[in-house]
């Protein structure tokens, strides 16, 4: 039956709308969980967080590889460093003393490199193991009376005291750019060398050559009887050049290198007489420097390899002389030059990261 348009059913569903409306909201918020992304199991990783741990990964392989760190020691052998000086007053012979110092001794230190593709920086630190005896120093004086025969010389007991070497460098691979092959290096490199060479002179004799050749005397003396202190810095420019031999026998990767540098150098020495009281001689000279040096390196594993290196670096400069005794101090130039030569075998064990 109708009443006014409108059948029973009708008019009871109308009235059960709002009944309706709040089961369906209520089931939809009760549905709404399912449709979220489900939690991880506990000790899983959510892909945003999978994507964080690889970038974290790959941040801490950045920031080690390319490094590696070598350990080495090295002697030196048929090494010296000298100085002398001429006479300020007449007949200014010159030389009228001469002091040479031998450095045969044994260093220990190590290397630590970044190698960042075409370029590497690198830095070194090695310091003389102990108080070392390194030979005898020798001491001349020539005389005023020409023909300046030598006069006095001394032979003296020496050891090198605790010393050290720091250098640093920078250089860049152009092999590339030159058209050579893959397995070749070529590598201009600029640096810097700061060496403090330390000596104690104890016990010794002296001879006396009288003029006109009469016999000569000797005159032994002990104790501590000079302390001598030198500083060389170096800045330098250079060449390094390498060839890697891949396929080598009997090792599984051969690394041949060169390298070759020059530069300006600085020097300051300090010698301070001890049998003489409180007379101290110091010299502040400038020149020239070079080295050269080979050497092989062959891979032990995967990371490890061994080397060996040869150098000789030469040592040229000139410049002033001061002596102080007391109250009194005299500066001069004239035949004042001090010089070093340096030879030395390295062996080396390095790690690559």
């Amino acid at each position: 039956m109708f009443i006014l348009g409108f059948s029973r059913k009708s008019i009871a569903a109308r009235r059960h709308w709002p009944r309706m409306k709040r089961a369906v909201l209520v089931a939809c918020l009760c549905a709404l969980p399912l449709l979220q992304p489900a939690a991880a199991p506990a000790g899983e990783f959510t892909p945003a967080e999978t994507v964080a741990v690889i970038d974290a990964e790959a941040a801490a392989h950045n920031a080690t590889s390319g490094w590696s760190i070598r350990l080495k020691t090295k002697t030196f052998y048929n090494s010296r460093t000298s100085y002398e000086f001429g006479n300020p007053d007449p007949p200014g012979q010159k030389p009228l003393s001469r002091l040479q110092f031998p450095m045969d001794s044994v260093w220990t230190g190590f290397e630590a490199r970044k190698d960042m593709g075409r370029y590497s920086l690198g830095a070194e630190f090695l310091t003389s193991v102990g108080s070392q005896r390194a030979g005898t120093t020798q001491d001349s004086d020539w005389a005023d009376a020409a023909p300046h025969p030598l006069e006095y010389y001394s032979e003296t007991r020496t050891s090198l005291r605790p010393s050290f070497q720091i250098n640093a460098d920078a250089d860049v691979q152009v092999a590339d750019a030159l058209g050579l092959p893959q397995d070749f290096e070529l590598r201009p490199v600029v640096g810097m060398r700061w060496q403090r060479l330390s000596f104690k002179l104890m016990d010794g004799v002296q001879y006396y050559y009288p003029a006109g050749g009469g016999p000569t005397q000797s005159f032994p003396f002990g104790g501590y009887t000079v302390a001598f202190v030198q500083d060389w810095w170096l800045p330098f420019a250079g060449l390094k050049a390498g060839y890697t031999w891949r396929n080598a026998p009997l090792v599984r990767r051969l690394k041949l290198s060169a390298q070759f540098d020059a530069g300006p150098a600085f020097g300051r020495n300090e010698d301070r007489h001890r049998l003489r009281g409180d007379r101290n001689t110091t010299e502040h000279t400038t020149g020239w420097a070079w080295r050269a040096s080979a050497g092989a390196n062959v891979d032990l594993s995967d990371r490890l390899d061994l080397g060996v290196e040869v150098e000789h670096t030469r040592i040229e400069t000139t410049g002033t002389h001061e002596w102080k005794e007391r109250n009194n101090s005299l500066e001069w130039s004239h035949g004042v030059r001090a010089w070093s030569e340096q030879s030395a075998l390295t062996l080396k064990l390095g790690y690559r990261f």
